[in-house]
């Protein structure tokens, strides 16, 4: 569960919602059935016009990617990584197929068992590549999915209002209930630019972050394949992956290095 998500979403819709408790209003007078139907079933079709069949099935994952929250190890990854190459010095690069099994990271294997196959440096460095820009495809989609709904939903939450006031003028015989029914036409704006704030351009920006995250992860893992297979030092493997870390990762493993060799 991505904590963030779920208490980025508490925070939003219950700043809203209270505020508008606060000035006297209650729930019920935000709840619309007609202006929920055209705002979110005008969203909802356009971004269906806007992708393929294929794009739209990945839906269910990319919610998940929203709320869900996937572990990126930096520094056991290094860790990894190092042993991997200390590994393969001593006891030669086909001693690492036994080490396969044992290895979570998809890339990581992957690009092991290109250097134990003999696959030249450049090619390996190619494939891999390759497997990157494929994963930062598939989640672009996912980012242009929601910000194509954030961009939609307000302006569907427009010609809802414009429908209301429509209605609104077309029934001019009781005075009274005009306000009333000019305040019901507001809420399909209200629907439109919320949801688009509060949810779809939020849902892009968090795949969006956590797709950078792995993405450096994944770089991370490529040039220390690369270097697995270049036979180099385990301690220079060490620095040059450190240099992969978020700044707060980094520091934080050198605030720990320092202990160990204080004690």
């Amino acid at each position: 569960m991505d904590r963030t998500t779920f208490i980025g979403l508490l925070v939003g819709l219950g700043g809203l919602l209270a505020g508008f408790l606060f000035e006297g209003g209650h729930l019920g007078m935000l709840w619309t059935a007609t202006a929920a139907m055209i705002v979110f079933g005008g969203t909802f079709g356009a971004v269906i016009i806007s992708f393929s069949s294929e794009d739209l099935k990945e839906v269910p994952y990319f919610l998940k990617r929203v709320f869900r929250e996937r572990s990126v190890e930096f520094t056991s990854t290094v860790d990894m990584l190092v042993d991997i190459a200390d590994k393969a010095r001593r006891e030669g690069l086909l001693s690492l197929e036994s080490h396969l099994e044992t290895i979570d990271n998809e890339l990581l294997k992957r690009g092991l068992q290109l250097v134990i196959d003999g696959t030249d440096p450049e090619l390996t460095r190619n494939m891999l590549e390759m497997e990157i820009e494929a994963f930062e495809k598939k989640e672009k989609v996912g980012v242009e999915i929601f910000n194509c709904a954030g961009g939609f939903g307000p302006t569907m939450g427009i010609i809802g209002t414009v429908m209301g006031l429509i209605h609104v003028l077309s029934s001019m015989e009781d005075p009274s209930a005009i306000g009333g029914a000019i305040a019901v036409a507001f809420i399909a704006t209200l629907y439109g630019v919320s949801s688009a704030n509060v949810l779809w351009i939020p849902f892009a920006n968090k795949i969006k972050v956590k797709t950078a995250r792995e993405v450096v992860l994944m770089e991370m893992v490529l040039e220390g394949v690369l270097s697995v297979q270049a036979g180099e030092n385990p301690r220079v493997i060490r620095e040059k992956l450190l240099t992969f870390l978020p700044p707060a990762e980094k520091k934080a493993l050198q605030a720990a290095q320092q202990a160990a060799v204080e004690v």
